[in-house]
């Protein structure tokens, strides 16, 4: 099972697009500072995830989440689970990919 997903920082307000067929590696990488476009942002929590049954399938909706239509939809709905998990209108600066 592969799944595309949405990383938050507090810290640093950005949001990373990223997809795996094992998270919880991943998102232990992207904590231990081993991923270069995330490094010294973090920590960084789940946000968001969509579940594919295949690489392929995961890696086209990444790749559709890092167009500009992509992160329009990204916006709306980053805006409400932060607005909801922080009480606050707080919308990340920018909707980074890698």
């Amino acid at each position: 099972m592969w799944l595309v997903y949405i990383i938050y920082s507090k810290k640093s307000n950005k949001t990373y697009v990223g997809s795996s067929n094992n998270f919880k590696r991943r998102i232990t990488q992207h904590n231990g500072n081993e991923v270069l476009s995330t490094r010294n942002k973090g920590p960084w929590v789940p946000l968001y995830v969509e579940f594919y049954p295949s690489e392929k399938l995961a890696r086209h909706r990444e790749k559709e989440l890092k167009t500009s239509v992509g992160r329009r939809y990204l916006k709306k709905v980053i805006n409400s689970i932060i607005e909801a998990w922080l009480g606050s209108s707080v919308l990340p600066a920018r909707v980074s990919g890698g």
